[in-house]
């Protein structure tokens, strides 16, 4: 591995930032609204949240202020979703739906509404149940100031995959986590946790990253979820007159008066055409690269993502590229096709790393656990950050809807040297988590080898750590389903070849063709 220019103890090489501040005044933004975002706002306040027990907490904490209204969307809900596990330290009932009621008698003007996608496609070809589901659970609890819906405005085979949450349009979270079972977990991800249970039993140790920001931000995600729930139930809610702020008492913000862009994705439906703005950013981002790369995602199966990644690989002096995955998928068919993909597309990037600069990882918790990264994170050195519910899959490039939001440094802006601290910051904790280290100590190594990676790589350990993802983890060649076309589709097809339906319904049992499944595979005939 050759070694890198040497670092600031910020992270950033003195040569590059120098450069950084001499840029002409003429600079290009990679967040351009109406390509690679919707819109752009003001955060009066912005934080990053990492792992599910801080997530949850801190979310209640904002829950407790509300006054007027809470949007949640998500692919999931859960009436059971606890927010805090062992010592309980807020008040009001500790589950989600027993919660929102306790606040619905509490604060009599306001009102709750809840949206969650309304099919499972990967997990349901693993044995998950559609007969009793947290859809009737809830159903059972609603009253007239909670209103719950299941969103079907989507194409076949499609799901809406955006995870937000609203509190009176002046605070929101954006993320990759959603308020159903088995998400919570702190960021020990302990080998083994008694407060780690699901529906069911224990589960393993789960990385997630969320964001919360307040202000204009957070009106523009309310918009966001307000859309989603006309587009649902043709019910239209008003934005709301200006509250008291909402910010959770104990979130420290990592940065103040700070931009924020929302991208999304959104598939073609009758009346609008697709969205592509993830996509579009995460392209420019790649693109624009100089030191750093830094990725955490459930899957990476997208191509052109792959592909973007590995053109920047085979530059003589192009950018590191350190990729955190989870060691394998939760479901049988997750791994016969997005990890079988993922195995084709990192085959790809190590034969375009001609310059030994990709490290690709899974982290372990210790005693050989792994844990299961679902955190959506893409930072490019110090000038771009994303966070958000869009995976490295083609389906959330234009098929699925998803939401993301993102910061960026830019040399003309007068907070420039602020945001880029704080992006690297939090990329620097983060894989300082994953390696079981603090960041001080991963720091002062950065500055002694000059690289990221090489930083990596010289702090992986036999304990809490990394694990190099290596070729013979999945047998991409042996899966039909890998990079297929109906799996993990980037648009609205307009028909499936009939050999693509007899190869899904091969992988079918024989029970979930008279389910909710067997309808599916049904309509996609009639397409």
């Amino acid at each position: 591995m050759r070694r890198r220019q040497r670092l600031s103890p910020s992270g950033a090489s003195q040569d590059r930032r120098t450069a950084v501040s001499t840029e002409s005044a003429g600079e290009r933004s990679l967040l351009v609204p109406g390509d690679t975002c919707w819109r752009s706002a003001q955060a009066d306040r912005f934080a990053a949240i990492i792992d599910g027990a801080d997530y949850l907490r801190h979310l209640k904490a904002a829950l407790l202020s509300a006054r007027h209204r809470i949007v949640i969307i998500g692919w999931d809900l859960d009436y059971r979703t606890a927010f805090e596990r062992g010592e309980k330290t807020l008040e009001g009932p500790n589950h989600l739906g027993p919660f929102l009621h306790w606040l619905l008698h509490r604060q009599r003007t306001l009102r709750v509404y809840l949206l969650k996608s309304n099919l499972r496609l990967l997990p349901a070809f693993d044995g998950f149940w559609f007969g009793v589901t947290p859809v009737s659970v809830l159903n059972q609890f609603t009253s007239a100031r909670l209103h719950f819906a299941v969103d079907g405005a989507h194409p076949t085979g499609a799901v809406h995959h955006q995870k937000i949450v609203v509190i009176d349009d002046v605070v929101a979270f954006c993320g990759g986590m959603d308020l159903t079972l088995g998400r919570w977990d702190t960021s020990e991800h302990l080998p083994a946790d008694r407060r780690r249970t699901g529906l069911g039993g224990a589960y393993g140790p789960r990385h997630e990253v969320v964001a919360a920001v307040d202000g204009a931000a957070a009106a523009v995600l309310g918009e966001q979820a307000r859309d989603r729930w006309e587009a649902a139930t043709g019910q239209a809610l008003p934005p709301l007159r200006p509250s008291p702020p909402a910010w959770p008492d104990g979130l420290t913000p990592g940065l103040r008066n700070v931009d924020v862009a929302v991208a999304r994705t959104l598939p073609t439906l009758l009346d609008r055409s697709e969205v592509r703005e993830v996509e579009a950013l995460d392209l420019a981002a790649i693109a624009a690269a100089h030191d750093v790369i830094y990725l955490e995602n459930q899957y990476f199966a997208a191509r052109g993502i792959a592909e973007a990644i590995a053109a920047r690989l085979s530059e003589p002096d192009g950018p590191e590229v350190v990729m955190i995955l989870p060691r394998s998928s939760e479901s049988r068919l997750e791994q016969q096709s997005m990890d079988s993909a993922r195995e084709l597309l990192v085959r790809m990037l190590k034969e375009a790393d001609t310059h030994g600069r990709l490290g690709v990882y899974w982290p372990v918790a210790g005693r050989g656990v792994s844990v299961y990264v679902h955190s959506k994170i893409l930072a490019i050195d110090g000038r771009l950050l994303r966070i958000g519910s869009s995976n490295f899959n083609n389906r959330s490039l234009g098929f699925d809807s998803e939401c993301d939001i993102a910061i960026e440094a830019l040399s003309t802006r007068p907070d420039c040297s602020v945001v880029r601290d704080q992006i690297l910051c939090l990329r620097d904790t983060l894989v300082a988590e994953h390696l079981g280290v603090t960041v001080s100590m991963f720091r002062d190594e950065m500055r002694r080898t000059g690289s990221f990676l090489a930083t990596v790589e010289v702090l992986r350990s036999t304990g809490r750590s990394l694990r190099a993802l290596t070729d013979t983890m999945v047998a991409a060649d042996a899966s039909p389903l890998a990079e297929n076309d109906l799996m993990d589709p980037d648009h609205v097809p307009q028909s499936i070849p009939e050999s693509t339906l007899q190869l899904l319904e091969s992988v079918v049992t024989w029970p979930l063709r008279h389910s909710v499944l067997g309808t599916w595979l049904k309509k996609l005939r009639g397409m």
